[in-house]
């Protein structure tokens, strides 16, 4: 099926690894054209060199890095953005006794500059477009915290109900926004921690036991690039009544039925 995103523009926070990457390069492959950051330029160099992709280093949580980022990125390809995806954020491995006022400052902060600031910079561009929309890129902690990243999990809870409001708040432009929320993904933090673990089991065997104790019904870690496929199917303009929603990446795990 043609998801109909070939020469469209779309922004990608966070793409110089793990899910944006996954899916800048998803994106690169349906033909689209793609504006991407990241906090560290050598990372971005490794994506390699293409004619419908553009990199800047930048930080989500400078609100004047973010405008200038978005708007470069709409002007090397057209002055429009048909899609922005705010995927830029990390996870604090903290239980509330070992946080610090800082940790909590600082967690509040990227979760919610990293979705405010590149909305408020790109949707001039997105009102312009006809399918316009915004992914964010979440977690199912948002809907089940976890004591082990107590920070996290409340600033991610944080942003689903922000999205919630940001659909009804964007509608009048024609930008649909909409959350995926990923449970474990097999990304370069999990490897750092098998290889801390020091464990003496195979990264598959390790993996497999993460899993089942976590409630995994598919019993293993996802890949990204199964991330990237939710998000270009909420991208896609054929997804264009859904808006307000949120879909789990997670291979099963859940406490609830919602």
């Amino acid at each position: 099926m043609d998801l109909g995103l070939a020469d469209r523009t779309y922004v990608v926070t966070g793409g110089s690894s793990g899910v944006g990457l996954a899916t800048v390069r998803a994106l690169l492959d349906e033909g689209a054209n793609v504006a991407t950051c990241g906090r560290d330029a050598e990372r971005l160099d490794r994506i390699g060199a293409h004619d419908r992709l553009f990199t800047a280093v930048c930080d989500v949580r400078d609100a004047a890095a973010v405008r200038d980022f978005v708007g470069a990125g709409a002007e090397r390809f057209g002055g429009r953005l048909d899609g922005l995806v705010n995927n830029a954020g990390q996870s604090r491995m903290k239980r509330l006794d070992e946080t610090t006022e800082d940790d909590w400052r600082d967690e509040l902060e990227l979760k919610f500059a990293g979705v405010l600031g590149p909305v408020q910079a790109a949707r001039k561009y997105l009102s312009a477009s006809d399918a316009a929309s915004v992914v964010n890129v979440n977690a199912v902690l948002a809907k089940q915290p976890e004591p082990r990243l107590i920070t996290t999990s409340a600033a991610r809870a944080g942003i689903l109900n922000l999205s919630k409001s940001l659909a009804t708040e964007l509608a009048s432009d024609g930008i649909r926004v909409n959350s995926v929320c990923l449970g474990l993904i097999d990304t370069g933090q999990w490897t750092r921690r098998h290889a801390a673990a020091d464990s003496g089991l195979s990264y598959d065997d390790w993996q497999a036991e993460l899993a089942a104790d976590r409630g995994v019904a598919l019993g293993r870690l996802g890949r990204a690039e199964e991330v990237a496929y939710a998000i270009l199917a909420l991208l896609a303009p054929r997804a264009s009544y859904i808006t307000g929603t949120s879909i789990d990446v997670c291979g099963g795990v859940g406490r609830g039925i919602l």
